[in-house]
């Protein structure tokens, strides 16, 4: 009895000291004090629920890396692009303390994470470039070539590992490209706000305002990353309106193809439309369906002859920038090609590179002043050998083509339609993705980079993925 009162009396005690402190918040803060109590509890309950699962702040993970780096123009006092960061620390301490699922660590034991180890100890072993300008560039570009790989993956593997995971994967992109889409139409047709108006005239005028037709970036970082990643999602969701599903979610596929594809356009990103070329045609390949494959390359043939050997549309400016991408003298390819000779002999003997963060934006904040720094480098690839070398750059393409091929290997033995058609929906964003790359720094910037991750894990999970179908059949 006495304890009863006892615990009485501190469960009292406790409610007015918190009490008394949310009445000093509201005091000294005002309206914010009060805003503060009605999140308080929804941000409880939000911390709670990721906590949960491990795959909850995957999820968590996923909608940052949507949506962050648009936000920072709108609360740029926030520092948002550490999103992704704290997202995947949560996952990572609520993996440690979870009790609902237990882990399969067998599920990290193949070539897939050894390939992310070595690249990871090769981005590591950059610290001791003796070109490197500053720790603090490593520490911050690290994360967009190795660090976001290398929790990511492990992550989905472990974590994110069944038919559900993968279809609420597939569904993210696809709502959150949805999303993107609406935001970008409102930009073209409508107008832009006060802070997308004031992110231009901080410098990005220049390239997303050309002759007076604006280049939708929506909420992405830029317009280049919208229209790469919009065309990823456009080409997913064609692929999957070919699958063994139902009328009626073919149909919707089919309506966001569409929708995805006429964003790409009027993003005015020339170098998005190898996405869709390119991937489709690895779709094709890893199909190896025939009537398909012979279709797809007639609708291609025809779409490359319109653009290439045609002048029909040529009154509209996003036709005629994409057309603009199969010149081989347009000026901007001409730029680039120039760039990269200047790359070629500023690393002729530097086998690792200028250092990691020495090049674009954060060469820029670093090294200002700088060749790396100064020097366009207008491709993931260009960058990742002007900062890690040819040994890095030799590298990194084994791994990615390494990739490619055990994840074709895998997709070739899973026997469920249905599943063997959202991973080769994957595996074309990925093929499309690599080739993007070339002429834009794509791959590591978000969110196609979380995106690409997971892509890669569920290749790897194929397997798991197709035995649990099948046992769910034989239950049924």
């Amino acid at each position: 009895m006495e304890v009863t009162k006892i615990n009485g009396v501190i469960a009292i005690m406790g409610m007015l000291v918190v009490a008394t402190c949310l009445a000093f918040l509201v005091i000294y803060l005002d309206i914010l004090g009060i805003a503060a109590l009605f999140a308080l509890p929804i941000g409880v309950a939000f911390f709670y629920w990721v906590m949960q699962r491990p795959s909850n702040a995957l999820d968590l993970t996923l909608i940052c890396a949507f949506v962050a780096i648009g936000a920072i123009r709108y609360m740029s006092s926030i520092p948002l692009g550490l999103s992704v960061d704290f997202a995947l620390i949560l996952a990572i301490v609520s993996a440690i303390f979870h009790t609902k699922i237990k882990t399969d660590f067998k599920k990290i034991k193949n070539s897939l994470m050894l390939v992310c180890i070595i690249w990871m100890a090769y981005n590591i072993a950059e610290i001791i470039n003796p070109e490197a300008r500053s720790m603090a560039a490593w520490f911050y570009a690290v994360r967009g070539t190795a660090l976001y790989m290398i929790l990511t993956v492990p992550l989905t593997l472990l974590y994110a590992h069944k038919v559900k995971d993968l279809d609420r994967f597939i569904r993210f992109i696809m709502v959150f490209s949805v999303l993107a889409s609406l935001w970008g139409l409102r930009q073209y047709y409508i107008g832009l706000d006060g802070a997308e108006n004031n992110w231009l005239d901080q410098g990005p005028r220049s390239t997303h305002v050309l002759f007076g037709n604006l280049r939708v970036f929506s909420f992405f970082s830029d317009a280049g990353q919208f229209g790469a990643g919009i065309a990823q999602a456009g080409l997913m969701a064609a692929i999957l309106a070919l699958g063994p599903y139902p009328i009626r979610t073919k149909l919707i596929y089919a309506f966001l193809s569409l929708l995805f594809f006429y964003m790409m356009i009027i993003s005015g990103t020339r170098g998005s439309l190898i996405v869709p070329v390119g991937g489709a045609m690895a779709f094709l390949f890893a199909s190896k369906n025939f009537k398909i494959m012979l279709g797809g390359l007639v609708v291609l043939g025809i779409v490359f002859s319109f653009l290439k050997f045609s002048s029909i549309g040529q009154d509209n400016y996003q036709i005629r920038r994409m057309r603009s991408a199969l010149d081989p003298n347009d000026a901007s390819l001409n730029v680039r090609k120039e760039n990269q000779k200047k790359f070629k002999s500023y690393l002729q003997n530097r086998p690792f590179g200028g250092g990691i963060g020495t090049s674009g934006s954060w060469g820029q904040r670093f090294s200002p002043g700088t060749f790396l720094a100064e020097t366009p480098n207008d491709s993931w690839y260009v960058k990742i050998w002007a900062e890690m070398g040819v040994v890095g750059l030799s590298l990194h393409l084994s791994i990615l083509l390494f990739i490619a091929l055990m994840a074709l290997l895998k997709i070739w033995k899973v026997k469920d339609r249905g599943l063997k058609q959202k991973l080769l929906a994957l595996y074309a964003g990925y093929i499309g993705i690599i080739l993007a790359s070339y002429g834009n720094p794509i791959l590591g910037q978000m969110p196609t980079g979380i995106v690409i991750y997971m892509s890669w894990a569920y290749f790897f999970l194929a397997p798991d993925l197709d035995k649990e179908l099948s046992e769910k059949k034989l239950l049924s």
